[in-house]
């Protein structure tokens, strides 16, 4: 990532194993395949905030390791587009956030010109947005034309018995106990986007180890009256 202004870090806890598939195995089987090597076909991957797209980029990259590079486009919107040179040289590009930079000519003419390097070296090229290929901001017109022959995936919506079973599955993946009559409690005493009960989790983790408590209804209000 050595081309890149800011360091860049993956989220330890951003890897396939902590990731419910439920409702998304068919794109969560083509990503592990592209991590792996096994395709070459790249994916366009879309969804509301807080849907997974970050921590399935992530994953990705975690699995390919060195193949791959991971830019979240919503950091660098504002910095130089040329930054993106040289991110050919990986296997694999994941680009997040592909919306923070829609309609910004420089942006796209850099962008564009990476997709075309990416053909030449037989790379692949992972994109996630908010929206669908077609349903971009995106103006030059040649760059939705390429962009929009990447398969598109939509990632589903977790309901409440989902969100609790993602919930439990990372708490596993953490070490941690997260008995399911504390799984809903959470559900209906914070925001239900994964990404706020993920940070929640993250909180309750520490106070656990701190005070070497199971994660019980009693406990958790506590931790909860005490953060508010």
């Amino acid at each position: 990532m050595s081309q890149l202004a800011l360091p860049l870090r993956l989220a330890d806890h951003a890897v396939f194993a902590s990731f419910l598939s439920t409702g998304n195995e068919v794109l969560v089987a083509t990503l592990g395949d592209l991590a792996d090597g096994r395709s070459r076909t790249g994916c366009w991957l879309w969804g509301p905030t807080a849907a997974g797209k970050t921590h399935l980029l992530q994953a990705v990259c975690d699995r390919a390791g060195d193949r791959s590079v991971y830019v979240p486009l919503g950091l660098f919107a504002d910095a130089d587009p040329r930054q993106l040179e040289g991110l050919a040289s990986r296997d694999l590009v994941c680009l997040d956030d592909v919306d923070a930079i829609s309609g910004n000519a420089d942006w796209e003419h850099a962008l564009f010109a990476l997709c075309n390097q990416i053909h030449d070296a037989d790379g692949c090229l992972l994109i996630a947005a908010e929206t669908p290929p077609r349903a971009t901001q995106i103006v030059l017109r040649d760059l939705g034309s390429r962009l929009s022959q990447l398969p598109a995936f939509q990632l589903r919506p977790l309901d409440d018995e989902l969100r609790a079973a993602a919930l439990q599955l990372r708490a596993r993946h953490r070490g941690l106990d997260l008995p399911d009559e504390t799984a809903r409690y959470l559900l209906h005493r914070s925001r239900r986007d994964m990404a706020s009960l993920y940070r929640l989790l993250d909180k309750l983790d520490i106070a656990a180890l701190r005070a070497q408590r199971r994660l019980t209804i009693p406990f958790v209000r506590d931790v909860l009256n005490d953060i508010r």
